[in-house]
């Protein structure tokens, strides 16, 4: 048990990965838990996946007898020498030729079978015979005795993950069990007074509990066996009779959320009231707040002979939550397996843009990624520990080490990949403006084969992206306040030695966002300097924020003048979710986005959103399938049918600059 000294250095005292592992490693090889968990033998038709605790050796040959390898007839190849179309050699049937199936044991005075579809059935003398016009080798169409195994040969080593032709070797080496590594019992125990079940209608201060169906999901993927416990709320006892409780019957307990070092963060004082405290914060971001223990299982109704327990106390943030799994669940589960931990394919590619990161922290940057031109482009994703969608779109993972402050544009990293380097390699990477129907457009492609990805770095950041030769093409809505035209002359300007194709996409309604009822009175970018009026912006380089600037000087309005003008967001989404939050009183952005969020719009421009796209890869086959989707009949319907979007120029060849 830790004295109080020991844990005031203990809480929330970040300390580098490598030495947490250590540390855990240490407290587990002291309690005999950084072995295999035991073996089962278990019947064939359930052991795929599973890992072998011991060798398979071989029972029986296979085939275990000399067999016929065609339909045909056993013969001695000796009695066919000589057999040409000239000299064609007859034998009688019974006597120096017999009739056997695929499979059949061969006679024992035969070596050599020959197929049915190279003999002439014949009647000779009135006896039934065969007339063959070729010599055959001893052995011809013949499967030897173990010609695929012999007894006492080795089929399967230890510690090997089965796979579906695995189990047919040791079925057909006489096995109907193997003896596998058992698969280890995991507790998920959700914890916060906020969670509310799947499925739930929210309300405010409410959270939908997911953590721990992604938890048992890795667990099960990675070989576990996961139990999901209900949602406790903040509640130390209830947590530590929980925890007991699982860790009765159970091999490992992740406790979810609650590992921080607020007045309601119990899961560390849990652990270490019911058994040691070994760390508390770990120098990673997302999830540095990671607890891990050890404590004691209570005898009376265990089912499982060891003394401890070990718990690791998950961080609640989403992200957190799925790479703490990754990067303390999974060894572990594969140290009990027996097998490896997961070594995931990884890749050198080029990173889109600047990222600065914590000193004292490994962080672990998501990353979209998609092969360019000769190189593999990385485009950094959200970086928040709750987006958990950063995840789900992420390509792969780069570690930027502690002591490390940042990346640079242009940098090669090494990539963790999520995906398939076959995904990769045919990812269509879309870096630019923001808007809804490229998430569309990205779902009627992977109903076609085609796959695309994509990043939010505004209109002049896409471009930028184009000039470097990091993406396939951009979205663009750039006003140009002399001309009154979209993107031309951006693109003269930003890619003049780039030659482009511009293909016109959409028309956009863009307006005020405001709270429904429009309390505020609100008509127009002039009523965003009254008193009580709060905005929210986008980042300069994008689009809107650049047609809002536009708009405002013509009307003489002092940016200064408008509370929250320097706030910003990335994208219309994220506009309309601040304005329901009731954060702000409203934004400058699309239709659709007040529409999904059930908010009002005030209509105030018609925008052309254009897709610019290289010369070289507009001829490209990879963007074969994006080009013919812009004049699909499917396709443009389901974009029409969003609030404020119209397809008029969808598909049209706008310009050839370059």
């Amino acid at each position: 048990m830790n004295t109080d000294n020991e844990l005031e250095n203990i809480y929330l005292r970040d300390i580098p990965l490598e030495k947490a592992w250590d540390i855990l490693i240490e407290a587990l090889e002291a309690v005999g838990l950084w072995e295999p968990l035991g073996f089962e033998g278990i019947p064939l038709e359930n052991a795929l996946g599973r890992v072998t605790a011991e060798p398979v050796w071989a029972r029986i040959s296979s085939p275990h007898y000399y067999a016929a390898a065609m339909d045909g007839f056993a013969l001695r190849a000796a009695d066919t020498s000589g057999a040409s179309d000239r000299k064609p050699i007859t034998l009688q049937v019974d006597l120096n030729a017999t009739y056997v199936d695929t499979g059949d044991p061969l006679p024992q005075w035969a070596d050599a079978v020959v197929p049915i579809e190279n003999v002439e059935p014949i009647q000779e003398a009135g006896e039934p015979s065969i007339r063959i016009r070729a010599a055959l080798a001893p052995w011809t169409h013949v499967r030897a005795m173990g010609e695929d195994m012999v007894a006492t040969e080795l089929v399967v080593p230890a510690s090997h993950e089965l796979r579906p032709v695995d189990l047919g070797a040791i079925a057909g080496s006489g096995h109907d069990e193997v003896r596998v590594w058992r698969r280890p019992r995991v507790a998920i125990i959700p914890t916060g007074t906020e969670l509310v079940p799947i499925g739930s209608e929210v309300e405010p201060g409410e959270t939908i509990e997911y953590n721990s169906l992604v938890l048992a999901a890795q667990v099960e993927t990675w070989g576990g066996q996961a139990t999901r416990y209900p949602s406790l709320p903040d509640d130390f006892e209830r947590i530590r009779e929980a925890v007991s409780e699982a860790a009765a019957n159970h091999d490992l307990v992740l406790v979810n959320a609650g590992s921080s070092a607020g007045s309601e963060d119990y899961t560390a004082k849990v652990v270490e009231s019911l058994g040691k405290l070994l760390v508390h914060g770990v120098a990673v971001r997302p999830g540095h707040p990671v607890v891990l223990g050890l404590v004691k299982r209570t005898p009376e109704g265990s089912s499982l002979a060891r003394a401890f327990v070990p718990v690791i106390g998950v961080p609640g943030y989403p992200v957190s939550t799925a790479l703490t799994g990754e990067i303390f669940v999974e060894p572990l589960l594969a140290r009990w397996l027996g097998r490896p931990p997961l070594a995931p394919q990884t890749i050198d590619a080029t990173l889109t843009r600047k990222v600065r990161s914590s000193l004292g922290d490994d962080e672990y940057l998501r990353v979209t990624v998609g092969r360019v031109g000769e190189r593999m482009i990385a485009a950094p994703l959200s970086r928040g520990a709750g987006v958990i969608t950063s995840l789900v779109r992420a390509d792969g993972i780069v570690l930027i080490p502690a002591g490390v402050q940042g990346l640079q544009t242009g940098e090669t990293v090494s990539v963790r990949l999520y995906r398939s380097l076959a995904d990769v390699e045919r990812t269509i990477l879309v870096l630019g403006s923001h808007d809804l129907t490229i998430d569309l457009m990205a779902q009627f492609l992977s109903q076609r084969g085609s796959r695309l990805s994509s990043a939010n770095l505004g209109s002049l950041g896409g471009l930028v992206a184009l000039k470097r030769g990091e993406a396939h093409l951009s979205g663009s809505h750039l006003l140009d306040p002399e001309s009154g035209e979209y993107n031309l002359s951006y693109i003269e300007k930003y890619l003049p030695e780039v030659p482009v194709v511009v293909v016109g996409y959409v028309t956009r309604e863009q307006g005020l966002i405001v709270a429904p009822g429009n309390l505020k009175g609100l008509t127009g970018l002039a009523d965003l300097v009254k008193d009580g009026v709060s905005f929210i912006n986008r980042q300069p380089g994008a689009g809107t924020r650049i047609l809002l600037d536009y708009h405002l000087g013509e009307l003489g309005v002092d940016t200064d003048s408008i509370t929250g003008y320097e706030r910003e967001e990335y994208s219309h989404l994220a506009v309309a979710a601040a304005v329901m939050s009731g954060a702000v009183d409203c934004g400058l952005g699309i239709r659709a986005a007040a529409d999904a969020l059930k908010l009002d719009f005030i209509p105030l421009y018609n925008e052309r959103f254009d897709l610019v796209i290289p010369l070289e890869h507009y001829a490209s086959t990879k963007l074969a399938p994006l080009l013919e989707l812009l004049h699909e009949t499917e396709f443009r319907d389901a974009v029409d049918a969003i609030a404020g979007y119209g397809t008029t120029p969808m598909g049209e060849i706008i310009a050839e600059i370059g």
